[in-house]
């Protein structure tokens, strides 16, 4: 029980601290084995086409090179879906964008073909996935092969038809005929309309793409924001576009607007606060589950890295946890969110807040930047630093001004640090007091750390103090998370008590007398045990110190009775003992010489027969000499054989019945043998006799 309370208390405080503060880390290898063992296909098969470029493109973003061998048949799938005329919009788009990975060999009449076909869709476009096809479809088709006219001469028609869908807030609708906003059709649509600035013949009117950025300036004011800086946006449509959650609405929009970022020249004034926010918000999902996860988070974080001047930057640590005893030093690392290395910048440590309180220390500190492991090391920490749970302010600032017109740093990074150390245990002191007195009548040094077993007698007009000391490797006074004593009935009953402090100093005094109704009475052996634990407290322990004997008085009549004591599942449920079976001793068998001469004896009778036959010049000369007539000749003596051992077993166990059935069995066995043998022998003498 007092585990499970100091447990309690240290997942609060933890709780609280990482409310303020997280640790996110870069994409790591942790990611690569997951996307081998989600996408990786078993059978060789992907299934389909979108499910095949979402893995391809994890794959190539991740820089796998044990990507699955399906080139082969992934090729011949794209070929017949561009050629056939009867593919689906979505299916020509998805095999698109596979041959825009595995750069399949195609010929130019299959691309103008489609660029053909999905032109001719845009003039009877209604819907945004329409348009998003189509657009999509025709910009990857420019970018595979320059033979094919794709540029479009109404783009500024189509991006005021794709405007059409558009909400006052930022959001956009699927269709007109769809009154519900969607913000994971706000980046389906940013991703269109980056498209049609791209394909248009020339440029477009800047009043509409200046309307546009409003309109993403409007979708980023409805961003929803964790306390650790992690923004995201959520989507509350629900309908059958897909999911609608907030991984894959947060990933749609980061498409639209690296798009958009690459297919204008102008900013899209995105606060770069925003921009770190989403990739906080991706990579504190850590490494997900599924497949489709997976592919948002991965194709989003490649999509942020590509943001013109908005290319985040993640400081991040390879250990939270720091030892004061061991000397520990602060190792930071800063690098994209895909793991790539940053530019040349410092580390400044600023401020150091206390887990829990708003009070900080400022610290300035510049951290030292070591070019082997490429990160930044604060060698030591500050002096007014003793053990306990931080947060540590980071400042990242880069070396050269124009960084800042590529990379976003996010202002000060807050990051949970836990120092921990080994506590020094003094003054361990267990004493039996008097009652009225106070005097010691029992006193016993105690060692807390392990070693003791002391044995002590009470009873109810006496006390029971212990006190010991808890000093930080600083020097300073300590308290932890948990100090608790108890004491342990021999029946089972346990009593509880919290072990309170001053200053350095902790000290309990049980007063028996008082605590007789709580004890129910019950005299005889007590164990002791002293529980002291923390998070950042290397030197944690849970120590039997020995038991005290209580003598307590008897109880009354109306005094509580003690709570009956749970039974261990284990004993009751767990394993039996053990079941040894006793097996019959082998018999003494002959020697395998005297075996094998026995069998001689029992064979000889029969060549004995064999011999006798000859001697009696039996006529063996018409026995069939052919392969199948002398195999039923053989089967005829060998009923016969069997008839007779049929008759023996009669009369030693068989009854008339059973013996009846078997002869019958043996008589139609007989009778097709022997008419077999003797058909083979009347054909012989005929021809014989004819010869």
């Amino acid at each position: 029980m007092a585990g499970n309370l100091g447990f309690l208390v240290l997942a609060l405080l933890l709780l609280i601290s990482m409310c303020e503060s997280a640790v996110f880390n870069s994409v790591s290898d942790s990611h690569r084995s997951a996307a081998l063992e989600l996408l990786y296909p078993s059978d060789g098969s992907f299934g389909s086409l979108k499910v095949m470029y979402e893995a391809l493109r994890t794959f190539e973003v991740l820089g796998i090179d044990k990507k699955p061998d399906v080139r082969a048949s992934a090729c011949a799938s794209v070929a017949e879906t561009l050629r056939s005329t009867s593919s689906a919009s979505e299916d020509l788009f998805n095999a698109l964008r596979v041959n825009g990975i595995l750069k399949c060999e195609l010929n130019d009449e299959a691309f103008a073909e489609i660029s053909y076909r999905f032109k001719d869709n845009l003039n009877g476009a209604r819907s945004l996935i329409d348009f998003y096809y189509s657009i999509g479809s025709l910009l990857l088709v420019k970018d595979q092969t320059s033979n094919s006219d794709v540029h479009l001469r109404d783009a500024d028609k189509i991006f005021r038809s794709l405007k059409d869908l558009s909400q006052s807030d930022g959001r956009w609708r699927y269709s007109s005929n769809n009154p519900e906003s969607s913000t994971e059709a706000a980046g389906i649509a940013l991703e269109t309309l980056a498209g049609v600035i791209s394909l248009a013949s020339s440029e477009i009117d800047r009043s509409l793409v200046a309307n546009l950025k409003n309109d993403i300036v409007k979708l980023f004011d409805s961003i929803e924001r964790y306390d650790d800086g992690a923004c995201y946006f959520d989507d509350k449509l629900l309908g059958s576009h897909g999911d609608q959650g907030p991984l894959s609405a947060s990933s749609s929009v980061v498409h639209g607007i690296s798009a958009l970022a690459g297919a204008t020249s102008e900013s899209l004034n995105i606060p770069g606060e925003k921009i770190l926010g989403l990739a906080k918000f991706f990579l504190g999902i850590g490494v997900p589950g599924s497949a489709k996860e997976l592919y948002h988070q991965i194709d989003a974080l490649a999509c942020l890295e590509k943001i013109r001047g908005s290319i985040p930057l993640i400081l991040s640590l390879p250990s939270s946890v720091l030892s004061v005893t061991r000397a520990d030093q602060l190792k930071v690392r800063v690098n994209t969110v895909l793991g790539s290395v940053a530019p040349p910048l410092m580390v400044n440590l600023r401020q150091i807040f206390v887990s829990g309180s708003k009070d900080a220390s400022v610290v300035n500190q510049k951290l030292k930047f070591d070019p082997d492991s490429g990160m930044h090391v604060l060698e030591t920490l500050p002096p007014n630093i003793d053990i306990g749970n931080y947060v540590f302010s980071f400042e990242i600032v880069l070396d050269d001004p124009e960084y800042k017109k590529t990379y976003v740093t996010g202002g000060r990074t807050k990051v949970p640090i836990h120092l921990t150390g080994v506590v020094q245990v003094e003054n361990e002191e267990i004493a039996v007091l008097d009652s009225d007195l106070g005097s010691v009548e029992m006193h016993k040094k105690v060692d807390l750390s392990g070693g003791s077993s002391i044995s002590l007698y009470a009873n109810h007009l006496q006390k029971l103090r212990l006190s010991f000391t808890l000093t930080s490797p600083s020097g300073h006074a300590f308290k932890p998370h948990q100090a608790f004593l108890s004491l342990r009935h021999e029946s089972g009953v346990e009593h509880i008590f919290v072990v309170s402090n001053s200053g350095k100093k902790f000290e309990i005094v049980l007063d028996f007398l008082g605590l007789v109704e709580k004890f129910y009475y019950l005299s005889g052996k007590y164990d002791i045990q002293i529980t002291v634990g923390d998070s950042v407290m290397e030197n944690s322990f849970l120590q039997p110190l020995g038991i005290i004997e209580l003598d307590l008085p008897d109880a009354s009549e109306k005094a509580a009775r003690p709570p009956p004591q749970s039974v261990d599942p284990y004993s009751r449920f767990g394993p039996k003992a053990e079941i040894t079976h006793i097996f019959r001793a082998p018999e003494k068998r002959p020697p395998r010489e005297l075996s094998l001469v026995f069998l001689g004896l029992v064979l000889l009778p029969f060549l004995g027969f064999l011999a006798g036959l000859f001697y009696l010049r039996a006529n063996m000369k018409n026995f069939p000499r052919s392969t199948i007539p002398a195999t039923f000749a053989i089967f005829f003596h060998l009923g016969i054989a069997a008839v007779l051992s049929l008759y023996a077993f009669f009369w030693f166990k068989l009854d008339l019945f059973t013996t009846l059935k078997a002869l019958g069995i043996l008589g139609m066995f007989l009778m097709f043998v022997g008419h077999k043998t003797l058909s083979h022998l009347a054909t012989s003498s005929s021809k014989l006799k004819s010869a």
